[in-house]
């Protein structure tokens, strides 16, 4: 990788996530680009400022988180450019954008066998009176655990599902056809997800495409999902991001849960532009 580059680093929050400023992501170096993968990887999120970028310095940026991975519903993506996701409530070079995607805590492709490794968001136009991002530091949340709650957390699998998400979502609720289904079937993963950089724990629990906890009655599942979900969205573990033009900010699937906020899309308009890199398969 070569000697790292010396960033200017500040906390996004108290003990969570990390901004580097001064840096232009469009005429960068690799080893300034290699310096803001390591900081992400120990950081939980990692934003970047005051960024004017083309789609192709977005997919050079991302690249050096892994490789860049497709949506699922390429209506949505940019022209020529599968990657990149249109994240708006208009038309964007006259592609549709995806409305109030994102609304409810979840962690992005966690229907996949490898759910994407980060999320990437990057903002052309922000609205007025909404619209903020919320991270929940899965984390903090899992330390915070008494030692007990852990042990008994840490066998627990969730069971996954693109068609329950998509079929009970509040918005754009669709559906499937044949071959969406075909192409998205249920999946398992641990409750309890370690992360491969230093192996810190994290309460991987979600909302939205989980349906239920392996050898558990549903009601009992339901109730102790929703128990998780409330203590691991405390605000005490919650970083509130407030966009500006220009933001690139990277999250950290692996470790978080993230919700959009609803915004004032009578009266102003939101573009942003949404990439994700590919991940492993959780353990």
């Amino acid at each position: 990788m070569g000697n790292l580059v010396e960033l200017d680093i500040h906390p996004l929050d108290d003990g969570f996530g990390a901004e580097a400023r001064g840096v232009d992501l469009a005429s960068a170096d690799e080893a300034t680009l290699d310096a803001l993968i390591k900081a992400f990887e120990h950081h939980g999120a990692l934003l970047v400022r005051n960024q004017d970028l083309q789609p192709a310095d977005l997919l050079r940026y991302l690249s050096k988180f892994g490789v860049p991975e497709e949506h699922t519903l390429k209506e949505y993506t940019l022209e020529d450019y599968p990657n990149i996701y249109i994240l708006s409530n208009r038309e964007v070079n006259g592609r549709k954008g995806s409305h109030y995607d994102g609304v409810g805590w979840h962690t992005d492709y966690s229907y996949k066998e490898e759910p994407v490794k980060c999320t990437m968001l990057y903002a052309l136009e922000v609205p007025t009176g909404g619209g903020d991002t919320l991270l929940a530091d899965l984390c903090a949340a899992y330390d915070a655990l008494p030692a007990e709650k852990q042990q008994q957390l840490d066998s627990l699998v969730l069971h996954h599902s693109y068609k329950y998400f998509m079929e009970n979502r509040e918005f754009g609720r669709i559906k499937l056809s044949p071959e969406l289904e075909a192409e998205n079937p249920d999946v398992f993963h641990p409750l309890i997800r370690t992360h491969p950089a230093d192996g810190r724990k994290a309460l991987w629990v979600s909302t939205g495409t989980v349906r239920g906890i392996v050898g558990m009655e549903k009601e009992e599942a339901d109730a102790l999902i929703d128990e998780l979900i409330e203590f691991a969205t405390q605000e005490r573990f919650v970083y509130r991001h407030k966009w500006q033009v220009g933001d690139v900010l990277v999250w950290d699937n692996r470790c978080t849960l993230h919700t959009g906020t609803k915004y004032d899309d009578a009266n102003s308009y939101r573009v942003a532009y949404r990439l994700w890199a590919k991940g492993d398969k959780p353990f």
